[in-house]
């Protein structure tokens, strides 16, 4: 399968295409809109069965195999958030909560990307990490968490609730003192927020529970994924296209973003992976799910934590950009870069 079917195939999918109907049917001034409590069910319904399934996947494999690459992985969807709400506030001039919103979906990672690039290594018979599951599993929840937690710190620091300790110190985009109270207090509030609780508690009862016990729910959280994620994409793309005017203020710097912001994230992961001992094929995987952005975790847990975001800017970005470019250019760019550093 060539990069352009492969693109084809993935634009043509049910969800993407649902995504794409909603946005008509605000083009078409239509009254089809999914119910608030309906969606709401959803966002949650998608995270415990992503948290579910990832965590099943981590129940049966060594700790020592994995350590490293898992230590890589969390370390780098940490920080790929920082430097994107970092550099969205600087140069793209975003409000708090779309600049933290973006951080988190450039932070976590796409399963349908995923499922490409291994995939395009099945194809040509490139070895890669039997667990590489595992770091998809791993690397959808933190950058959540910190995306949240950096809109906490900006949004207490606006409003005043901050004391000063020995002159300051310095903020993500920007400036200001750490926060009254201690990190103990936002860590709390960012971990007791219902979009993270779901997402690390579906995670940890997948883990304890393991596949063979899951497969009783199997049924639920399996297989109604596909056709739950359908509705979900329609929800968002009616919200996406009534607010698409206010993506036109800022398009130009957002649409380098969103291609740039894969490659500089790839090239990370190659470094990472190296680092942490992956073989070639796993650190392709890698370097594949940093470029990645999530268009099923992030907007739900987005959509339930900054509410206040606008999805017309995450999810354009995310899913109407970096996606196909990740499809059609970025996979066999990242295998060459691969090769590159591996020789």
């Amino acid at each position: 399968m060539t990069a352009l079917d492969l693109l084809q195939a993935n634009l043509l999918s049910p969800p993407v295409l649902c995504f794409a109907l909603g946005a008509f049917a605000v083009a078409v001034r239509s009254d089809l809109r999914v119910p608030e409590p309906v969606f709401a069910a959803l966002s949650m319904y998608l995270m415990l069965s992503i948290g579910l399934r990832g965590g099943a996947e981590l129940s049966h494999v060594s700790p020592q195999t994995v350590a490293g690459p898992i230590a890589g992985a969390l370390l780098l969807c940490s920080i790929i958030p920082l430097w994107c709400y970092a550099g969205l506030r600087r140069f793209v001039g975003l409000s708090v909560p779309d600049a933290a919103a973006l951080a988190a979906h450039y932070g976590s990672v796409s399963a349908v990307t995923f499922a490409a690039v291994t995939a395009m290594l099945d194809r040509q018979a490139v070895p890669y990490e039997g667990y590489a599951a595992t770091l998809l599993a791993v690397m959808e929840v933190p950058a959540i968490i910190v995306a949240i937690g950096l809109a906490r710190v900006a949004e207490t620091a606006s409003a005043g609730r901050i004391v000063a300790t020995g002159g300051g110190a310095t903020l993500l985009g920007g400036t200001g003192p750490v926060l009254q109270g201690g990190g103990q207090a936002l860590l709390a509030e960012v971990l007791s927020s219902k979009s993270v609780l779901i997402l690390i508690g579906g995670l940890a009862i997948g883990a304890m529970a393991g596949p063979a016990s899951l497969t009783k729910v199997k049924p639920f959280f399996v297989d109604l994924f596909p056709g739950a994620l359908c509705v979900f994409l329609l929800a968002l793309g009616h919200m996406a296209a009534s607010r698409a005017g206010e993506f036109r203020k800022a398009g130009l710097l957002l649409v380098g973003f969103a291609l740039l912001m894969p490659l500089l994230n790839a090239t990370l992961g190659l470094v990472i992976a190296h680092a942490a001992g992956l073989s070639l094929g796993g650190a392709i995987v890698l370097a594949t799910l940093a470029a990645s952005a999530s268009y099923i975790a992030a907007p739900a847990a987005v959509q339930l934590a900054l509410p206040e975001a606008n999805p017309s800017l995450y999810l354009t970005c995310s899913l109407a950009i970096t996606f196909p470019f990740n499809i059609a250019f970025g996979l066999p760019l990242y295998q060459a870069m691969a090769q590159a550093l591996y020789g």
